[in-house]
């Protein structure tokens, strides 16, 4: 019986830290996609502009860039956005890991009325 009890304690602790990890996953894809779509369909907003709806983004889907860790530059008709964050994600009860997470970015701009 205690065999049984200390086996499904354990499931639990490891299907708990699965879900904390699997939904800072899900808010990081999320945010990307958003991110991608923001800067595909720029037209002819400034990096500038494109940067501020980025972080509007980034808050919206609850993600810590900062502009020490996030750059937003247009090359010809590609927009690229580079950064990285760590998201704090209790593992174990009384654990918390830094957890890491990157984005690179790098989208064809399509611009409208563009022949």
């Amino acid at each position: 019986m205690i065999k049984a009890a200390l086996r499904l304690a354990i499931v639990a602790v490891l299907a708990n830290g699965t879900w904390r990890v699997g939904m800072a996953y899900a808010k990081h894809y999320r945010f990307t996609d958003a991110v991608t779509q923001t800067t595909q369909f720029r037209g002819t907003k400034s990096d500038e502009e494109v940067r501020d709806r980025v972080f509007e983004v980034a808050a919206a889907h609850d993600i810590p860039v900062t502009d020490a860790n996030l750059t937003v530059t247009r090359q010809q008709l590609h927009t690229i956005v580079r950064g990285a964050y760590k998201r704090p994600i209790d593992l174990l009860p009384g654990f918390t890991y830094q957890w890491p997470f990157t984005v690179d970015i790098d989208t064809f701009v399509v611009e409208a009325g563009r022949d």
